[in-house]
Order: C-alpha cells, then sequence, then structure tokens
C-alpha cells in the first residue's frame, strides 16, 4: 500500500498521554477573534470572576502565551476563558486574555459568547429575545439575542455603568506633541483621542496601521505615567489605562463615527471595540451630543460597524453615569484542539510584530 493511501487511512492523530489538550471554539465580532477555550485549561480556584481571574494570571499565565501568542496564535490575537458566575442569577462568567494579560471588559466577547451561547443552546432557546447574564471583571453584563425561525436575527448588551472622568485633557507626548483627550470608562478605561483636534501624519485606514500603533502607544504610555485619575470607583483591579481610542469621521456616510483602538500591548482592534463605544456613549452624553435612545452607528478599521445607544443615566460613585447598549454581530470561525508538548521549546508560544 503506498503512502497516500496509508494517509487516507489515518487522519487522526493520538497526541502522546503527557501533551496537554486544550479545546476551543474560535470566533470573530467584525473581524475581532475570539478565542473561547471550552474544554482541557486547568481548574481555576476562586469565588468570583476577579478571583479566577488573579488565579489564572498566578498560576496558569505559560497558559494564555501559549494559546494568545505565535504559533498558536498571533500579536492581535484575543481569547476568553469561561467560569462560574458570580452568583446563582447569573448564566456563567468570563475572563478575557489578550497579548499583554487579562481585560476588564470585552464587548466584542460579550457579542461573540452570546452568539455561542444560542448557537450551542447553552439556554433554553426561544422564539423571540432571549436573555444572557454573563460575569466579566468589571460586573453583570446582560446581553439580548432575538431569534426568528431558529436564527439569530440581533445581538446587543447592556454594559456596565460608564462613566467620564475629564473631558478635554492636554497632554505632552514625545515625538508627538500636545495631545487632547477624554477620559472614559465604558468596563475599561480609555483615552479618546479626536482626529479632528490634531494634524496627525496618519488616518483611521488600513494603511496607517504601523502609525497607529506606535502613536497609540505612546498616547498610552504618557497618560498611564501623568494622569492619576485612572481610577475605579468601587474596585482596585479596573483601575487601569486599557488603550488609546481615536475617534474620527466615518469612510461610510452611512455610519455617525470612526473609532481605532490600540490596546494592551499594541493590539488594534478589528472591531469598533464594545467598551469602547460604551465609555464614548458616556461622552457624548456627557457632551449633550445623545439623548436617551438616540443611536451612533460607529464603524471599525474593518468597516465593521456597532451601534451604541444610552439605556438610561445612572450614578455610579462619585460619577453621573449611563448604562450603554451596543449591538452587533458575530460569526463562527472554527473548533480547534491546541496540543502543548512539553518537550516544545515554544511551548508557551512567542510573540513577533
Amino acid at each position: 500500500m503506498g503512502t497516500y493511501q496509508n494517509i487516507q487511512r489515518n487522519k487522526h492523530f493520538q497526541p502522546n498521554p503527557d501533551w496537554l489538550q486544550i479545546k476551543t471554539i474560535d470566533m470573530h465580532t467584525g473581524g475581532e477573534p475570539l478565542r473561547v477555550i471550552t474544554e482541557g485549561f486547568p481548574e481555576l480556584k476562586g469565588d468570583s470572576v476577579l478571583e479566577y481571574r488573579r488565579y489564572c494570571a498566578a498560576h496558569f499565565d505559560h497558559l494564555r502565551t501559549a494559546l494568545m501568542f505565535e504559533p498558536r496564535g498571533h500579536a492581535d490575537m484575543y481569547g476568553c476563558i469561561l467560569t462560574p458566575p458570580n452568583d446563582e442569577d447569573g448564566d456563567f462568567g468570563v475572563i478575557f486574555l489578550h497579548n499583554e494579560g487579562y481585560s476588564t471588559m470585552c464587548g466584542h466577547a460579550i457579542i461573540a459568547l452570546t452568539t455561542l451561547t444560542i448557537e450551542m443552546k447553552w439556554i433554553a432557546v426561544r422564539e423571540g429575545e432571549n436573555e444572557v447574564k454573563i460575569d466579566a471583571p468589571c460586573g453583570r453584563i446582560t446581553s439580548f439575542a432575538h431569534v426568528k425561525n431558529g436564527k439569530i436575527t440581533g445581538i446587543r448588551f447592556h454594559c456596565v455603568p460608564s462613566f467620564v472622568v475629564g473631558l478635554d485633557h492636554t497632554i505632552e507626548v514625545p515625538e508627538i506633541g500636545t495631545i487632547i483627550y477624554d477620559l472614559a470608562y465604558g468596563g475599561a478605561f480609555y483615552a479618546y483621542v479626536d482626529m479632528d483636534k490634531h494634524n496627525f501624519d496618519f488616518d483611521l485606514s488600513k494603511d496607517s496601521y504601523q502609525s497607529m500603533i506606535r502613536q497609540g502607544m505612546a498616547i498610552k504610555k504618557a497618560v498611564m505615567q501623568q494622569n492619576n485619575k485612572i481610577l475605579h470607583p468601587f474596585e482596585e483591579d479596573l483601575s487601569f489605562l486599557y488603550g488609546t481610542i481615536f475617534t474620527g469621521r466615518p469612510h461610510d456616510d452611512a455610519n455617525d463615527s470612526r473609532n481605532v483602538c490600540i490596546f494592551a500591548d499594541g493590539e488594534v482592534d478589528r472591531c469598533p471595540t464594545g467598551s469602547g463605544v460604551s465609555g464614548r456613549m458616556a461622552i457624548h452624553k456627557m457632551r449633550n451630543e445623545l439623548e436617551i435612545g438616540e443611536t451612533m452607528r460607529i464603524e471599525s478599521i474593518t468597516d465593521a460597524v456597532f451601534i451604541g445607544s444610552v439605556v438610561q443615566e445612572v450614578d455610579y460613585g462619585p460619577f453621573k453615569g449611563v448604562i450603554p447598549q451596543v449591538e452587533g454581530t458575530a460569526h463562527i470561525t472554527g473548533m480547534h484542539t491546541f496540543v502543548i508538548d512539553p518537550k516544545d521549546p515554544m511551548k508557551n508560544g512567542f510573540i513577533l510584530r
């Protein structure tokens, strides 16, 4: 029997017993990846999502890098681990993973996970609206999936209370100059930089990818060093700047604005950034540019669109905040079994950009 015939007969690889096997379902929301870890990850100890997150960072960070970095991932990879909810009223919890560590909130992941919940029938799916309660590190996110004739026709979520720390701050950034930015929180803190207020040597197109990374990271570093107001009112673990969001005019006249987010260690969000859109809703409400129930169509570097709105106003610690709603769509791209050979010198991954 020839080699090719042997290949046809033997297509299933059996890993050695000492190899770790981790199964995932991979998805994307507006082009932004989400690797959902479903099986094989070691048990996380704790009594809340924040405790699970701390335990994972302390004990299994090498598995984060193994699954996010090359050769299994790439510099802009994103993933999550599902956990028990914080209480019996929740459906499940989630820890978010990326190239730098662990984020506090991720809107594109919430949209993808809500989609997956319906597709996998993790809840009793019914025609019409289905509610999913997801405990993220930043708090309880309530999402909604509309189903018609057994198919998903819409996904939206209500974010945690989102608020503005300050508008029109100025900062000197080495090799760039004076930057004007808004500081706001939408499950994570961002510095929002309006392109129309600056004369950058780049635009918000794919051609400016590397320039946006370089200057977005420089702005993030400068804000982190000089702004001492990046403080969550209730949880110290949430008190850090996640990224820089450049905002500008849309490329498609059907949309209202364009968002490009540079987050973590120079990742470029392919989608409009759900938590970033949430923070923008707080900014536009504070500027009296958006009424409750009024929508904004915000596009991304891939021209994907999220629809943002303000559901209600809330008091949140010392802040006047809002509950934002974000709408988007997600798709499944594959199912994977990753193996980690303990003898592989690159078992924990590496990263190149």
